[in-house]
């Protein structure tokens, strides 16, 4: 009898967050849930490993998915930590698929690489599991709060696009399927085939007149300039055109070039 596939469900937003139950819900029927999330909010964490003392305390919970108890397990660490922990203790067998989010906040641009929900299927990748990140667009003040929202539109692509990398796979040099769903969208919504974009969308403000000794919080806002945008972006996707942006992400940051190193003289 050929075994049920094996779904880590994973974020950098928490283990409570509404948007790991909505990619729990999502899944639930593709497969066996294996669910690992950090034990508190992540989010920007990237691939950091975090040390002290309570990092590596592993909690279960019961979590409730389509009206069924299901274990869920709080890492005490960041969302790289989280996944490291679900291979090397909490599962012997390798999962078919990662899936990381629903992330309150759009990961698009160049900013990209300061994503726990990137960070997350990244480390994924490492084990051999292909992954999917799957973000909705929020605004700055929703990262934390996790306010309430629709997760239907969410969900239907989570769903759409798990099946399709169980059924088919990923080319070998993808590491995973990076999605973001605009505000406004619907299962009907138009999905795109995107490109990261080499634009900055989140941009770090300056804070005023103050001792440089004290500690602040950098604003931060969402700078979109239609005219410097690639036309076949995950900016421009999301932010200008409201579709579906859907990037295929390599886990190599080896550029291709024809660059070599000076000779020595």
């Amino acid at each position: 009898m050929a075994r049920h596939p094996l779904i880590l469900v994973t974020n950098d937003d928490g283990l409570n967050s509404p948007g790991l139950l909505a990619v729990a819900e999502a899944v639930a029927d593709l497969g066996d849930l294996l669910i690992a999330a950090p034990a508190s909010q992540q989010t920007s964490m990237s691939r950091a490993f975090m040390t002290g003392p309570t990092v590596g305390a592993v909690q279960a919970k019961e979590l409730t998915i389509l009206g069924k108890p299901v274990i869920g397990y709080a890492v005490s660490g960041t969302p790289m930590q989280a996944v490291t922990h679900a291979m090397v203790e909490l599962t012997d067998q390798r999962p078919d698929l990662c899936v990381s989010g629903v992330n309150y906040g759009e990961n698009i641009g160049a900013d990209l690489t300061i994503s726990g929900t990137i960070g997350a299927a990244l480390e994924a990748d490492a084990y051999g599991i292909p992954g999917l990140a799957v973000s909705v667009q929020a605004d700055v003040s929703q990262w934390r709060s996790h306010g309430e929202r629709d997760w239907g539109t969410a969900r239907y692509f989570t769903r759409r696009f798990a099946r399709q990398i169980l059924s088919e796979g990923l080319p070998e040099d993808v590491a995973l399927i990076n999605i973001n769903v605009p505000n406004g969208a619907t299962p009907q919504t138009e999905v795109r085939r995107t490109v990261q974009s080499r634009r900055r969308y989140y941009v770090h403000m300056p804070p005023g007149a103050r001792s440089l000794a004290d500690p602040v919080r950098l604003e931060i806002r969402t700078v979109v300039e239609p005219e410097l945008l690639e036309p076949d972006s995950d900016i421009r996707a999301v932010a200008c055109d409201g579709v579906i942006s859907a990037t295929p992400l390599t886990w190599s940051m080896t550029a291709r070039t024809d660059w070599q190193p000076a000779t020595d003289r």
